[in-house]
């Protein structure tokens, strides 16, 4: 997953959903939230018709279980409001449809009334088909992140309950075998396992910037062997999960020292974050620093110069781009019992959600999301919210 940079100024203030749309909840609470300005425009973004029609999706009987039966005393309608797309390409293959099938339970799952989603690169990457060999198959309606309220819950689900408020990433495996119904809908389904309750003083929005991102940069301090006292460098630290893994390491880890790098203009955002030592590395060149580090987490792309910043015996943590060694590539498994655990700290504020500026999108922006997301400019996540 790459480090979505752009040149922003730090504001801080609290979150306003749009008066467009209405959601299940309100979504907004009284905290705040790092919302973050930007000073460049996203250029290009793709102006659609209005939406087209195509066939609902349909699950097979292979890749769904029978419905399991339970008792709801919320009115469930058989089919939804949902993102799709039926081949492989660029943002031009979305469509929003009007009549998906709204997906049955299995005994370990719930039933989301889906509140907001964020997006992350791996989006897009899984709608270009870099991964299309263990892609669930097509069509699919895109999407991880999820914040929202449990409606339904299968027959073996035992720690959460109907109105429960809930957020998580809802595939497993990132890569292998994502489910054929992501989270751009206004239902999806995921297993109880994969997901916990909402931090009582973050929105919906602010929750659903969090889960892939929030677990990517605390697995990869986990397999690095970060501890306290340690030090370490962040490359891309204004991005989606750098932005994360300086608060996590911090706050969490209890990092002895933590350096990041950005571009100039997000040298103050670094600082508001956590950040001991911040790098312009339009200036700098941070393998060159006579200060190495325990550990390196690159989330940009830059692991031969990485592997020249930590210090002899440490480890180096690569998202993109090509490895070496002592650098190691992992791909996040979704795990709520690792958002239960960084609950805390995000309810006593010691670390935050980074939304960018441009969003929260409205549902119907979604195309336009995935154009600004892919321009590389967005700083902290992309958000869709609300979701109707």
């Amino acid at each position: 997953m790459e480090a979505l940079l752009s040149s922003t100024t730090l504001q801080l203030k609290p979150l306003h959903p749009p008066s467009s749309f209405s959601s299940l909840h309100s979504p907004f609470s009284s905290c705040s939230v790092l919302r973050l300005k930007g000073s460049r425009k996203a250029e290009n973004y793709i102006q659609r018709s209005q939406f087209s029609t195509v066939l609902p999706l349909r699950v097979s009987a292979s890749s769904q279980a029978a419905p399991v039966e339970t008792s709801t005393s919320t009115s469930i309608p058989s089919e939804m409001k949902a993102w799709t797309y039926t081949e492989y390409g660029s943002a031009d293959v979305l469509k929003f449809e009007s009549n998906v099938s709204v997906p049955e339970i299995k005994e370990d799952q719930v039933l989301i009334k889906v509140v907001a989603a964020a997006l992350n690169p791996v989006d897009f990457k899984r709608r270009l088909g870099k991964f299309k060999a263990t892609d669930s198959p097509l069509p699919t309606v895109p999407g991880y992140d999820v914040a929202g309220v449990v409606v339904k819950v299968g027959s073996e689900v035992k720690g959460l309950k109907e109105g429960d408020e809930v957020y998580g990433d809802i595939h497993e495996k990132a890569l292998d075998g994502p489910k054929q119904f992501g989270s751009l809908a206004e239902y999806t389904a995921v297993e109880e396992k994969l997901v916990a309750l909402k931090p009582k003083n973050l929105s919906f929005a602010e929750a659903a910037s969090l889960p892939l991102a929030i677990e990517t940069a605390y697995e990869g301090l986990e397999k690095a062997g970060f501890s306290a006292g340690k030090s370490i460098l962040v490359l891309g630290g204004a991005g989606g999960v750098g932005s994360l893994v300086i608060q996590v390491a911090k706050h969490v880890f209890g990092a002895s020292k933590v350096a990041a790098t950005s571009s100039t203009g997000k040298l103050e955002l670094l600082k508001s974050l956590g950040v001991d030592l911040a790098i312009d590395y339009t200036k700098e060149n941070f393998e060159h620093l006579p200060e190495k580090f325990d550990v390196v987490y690159d989330t940009v792309g830059q692991g031969e110069k990485a592997v020249k910043a930590v210090k002899e015996g440490g480890s180096v943590v690569v998202l993109t781009g090509a490895v070496t060694a002592p650098g190691f590539r992992f791909v996040v498994t979704s795990n709520g019992e690792m958002l239960k655990k960084l609950n805390p700290y995000l309810e006593n504020g010691k670390v935050k959600p980074v939304i960018d500026s441009k969003g929260p999108f409205p549902f119907d922006k979604v195309v336009e999301a995935f154009s600004y997301l892919e321009t590389g400019r967005a700083t902290g996540k992309v958000v869709i919210h609300p979701i109707p």
